[in-house]
């Protein structure tokens, strides 16, 4: 049969419709056939329809709903705090910053791996060591020092927990906050030496504490007798030589040529190169004399430092002594913020009366750490909002 397939119930629902189409009609008329096949898809539909309804009543699950999540407040961070200023310096030498970046700034001095706060280094410009006594009133006795006066001057650095770096470790510390010995000391010795200079004032401390000796070299290619002493000094490792100019003897002023300003200061690396096999770093001014176009080029050809002759203060991890004008009271000093780079106009105390300045250079050094531990709090939780997302997470001491 056709329809066996199909349930009971579709038979019965047939069935009664059948019964309801008869009643219905008069008794007179002739009933219509009935369209099977029409009642039939009906009926289907109808019992399929029940069926469905039915399997939804029966599975469908309770609604749930999603829980609200409270948003995550967003941290202010805090005002930043100011540099450190001190009264030790003269008020007219200011400390200049030559990092901009806060973030920069707070990953290196807050990095336990790099050197403290408070760190200093205190350059000493040397010139000539007398073997005797110098008389008050002679040529020289400004730049010039005994021999007793230095051998003063270096037990009193020692004495005072001073330790010598070289050219190198100075510059690690100014651009990286690198660790150095937390009161260091640069001993720059200017102009071109005999080797018996050297051996008989630095040599000793080199045997006894390890210190090493920067000497300002003038690079004029001539005294092939010089240039071999001193490439065996630097080839034993403990003098450390940099640029001190080519000609040397003519300062570099505002009516400098171009073309003298780039001999000056691009020769050094030619002969550098070929006497002693290295690339200076340091370019000591003579005469203590720039102009910010000279400042310029030592810029361009990749000089890390640069040192005057004045004597402002010490250097700290972004934190550099300068002056914006002209002083009367010290008029030969010339200012080095309009050249706009500390890094290449530092201060350099001058030998013969550096030991005045001992305490000076250690008390600044005391009151900048003391001072950061004040802010610390403060720049650490600004870092840990601002900075931390870039420059990722301070290592832990």
């Amino acid at each position: 049969m056709i329809f066996s397939h199909f349930p009971t119930r579709i038979f019965l629902t047939l069935g009664l419709l059948a019964v309801f189409v008869s009643a219905c009609q008069p008794a007179a008329a002739t009933p219509p056939p009935l369209d099977e096949a029409a009642l039939m898809t009906a009926a289907v539909a109808t019992v399929y329809a029940e069926a469905a309804a039915a399997t939804s009543t029966q599975t469908a699950s309770p609604p749930t709903t999603t829980p609200t999540l409270e948003p995550t407040p967003l941290r202010t961070p805090p005002a930043l705090p100011g540099g450190f200023t001190t009264e030790l310096l003269n008020p007219g030498d200011v400390p200049s910053a030559y990092i901009q970046d806060a973030c920069q700034i707070l990953n290196a001095k807050w990095d336990p791996s790099k050197a403290e706060p408070g760190t200093v280094i205190m350059p000493i410009m040397f010139h000539g060591i007398a073997k005797s006594d110098i008389e008050p009133g002679t040529n020289g006795v400004y730049h010039d020092m005994s021999m007793d006066d230095f051998h003063r001057l270096m037990k009193d650095l020692h004495d005072q927990g001073f330790e010598a770096i070289t050219m190198q470790q100075a510059a690690d510390f100014l651009y990286t906050n690198a660790k150095i010995p937390k009161r260091s000391v640069l001993l720059i010795v200017d102009d071109r030496k005999f080797r018996q200079s050297f051996d008989d004032t630095f040599r000793g401390y080199y045997e006894q504490w390890g210190w090493k000796v920067i000497n300002s070299y003038i690079t004029l290619d001539e005294r092939p007798d010089i240039w071999q002493q001193n490439a065996e000094l630097e080839a034993e490792g403990w003098v450390d030589h940099q640029a001190h100019g080519y000609i040397h003897n003519e300062n570099i002023t505002a009516n400098s040529s171009e073309d003298y300003m780039r001999q000056e200061l691009g020769k050094p690396f030619e002969m550098m190169q070929k006497y002693f096999n290295k690339t200076p770093i340091a370019y000591i001014w003579p005469g203590g004399s720039f102009t910010p176009r000279a400042v310029q080029i030592a810029r361009e050809l990749n000089y890390q430092l640069g040192f005057t002759v004045n004597p402002r203060g010490p250097l700290m991890f972004n934190w550099i002594p300068q002056a914006q004008e002209s002083d009367p009271m010290r008029p030969s000093y010339i200012p080095e913020a309009p050249a706009g780079d500390p890094l290449l106009t530092l201060p350099r105390y001058w030998s013969p009366d550096a030991r005045n300045y001992l305490d000076t250079v250690r008390n600044i050094g005391k009151e900048a750490a003391a001072y950061a531990e004040t802010v610390k709090a403060t720049e650490l939780e600004y870092y840990d909002i601002v900075c931390a997302p870039v420059y990722g997470t301070l290592p832990t001491p």
